[in-house]
């Protein structure tokens, strides 16, 4: 597979965003959520973007103040997935126009179908903005 699972948290620890590609139990993404999370916001800004958890690599980035934690298999690219992320930041920040966190909280399904449009299974399908905003575009025209 690759990417197991998405998460968009804010500096204070609150997830604003999950998406999981394998099927976790809530208390197991709950624990889970709280363990990476103390992790990566404990860790200084000077070092690395990668830390091992369990049987995963989390590869983090924090842009203004969300931090993107993309959990991923062992044996994946740590560099493509934070190019991945910054994709994704991208993306968002065309369609929202410098995306922060009350982008997420109140456009939830935006943000959800922009990775449903990126991610699909776990595996990265679709790295083009035009095409991953596209039918964003065609809802927001129609509504």
């Amino acid at each position: 597979m690759g990417i197991r699972f998405i998460l968009m948290v804010n500096k204070q620890g609150q997830t604003r965003l999950a998406q999981y590609y394998e099927w976790l139990t809530l208390e197991e993404r709950r624990a889970l959520e709280g363990e990476i999370v103390r992790k990566c916001l404990a860790r200084a800004e000077q070092q690395c973007s990668f830390v091992e958890h369990r049987n995963y690599k989390i590869v983090y980035r924090r842009y203004a103040s969300l931090f993107f934690l993309v959990g991923v298999d062992n044996d994946e690219n740590e560099l493509a997935i934070l190019e991945f992320i910054h994709l994704l930041v991208e993306t968002m920040d065309r369609h929202f126009g410098n995306v922060c966190e009350l982008d997420i909280m109140f456009h939830l399904e935006k943000a959800h179908f922009m990775l449903e449009e990126m991610v699909m299974n776990g595996c990265i399908v679709e790295t083009s903005k035009a095409n991953i905003l596209a039918p964003i575009q065609l809802m927001d025209k129609s509504s």
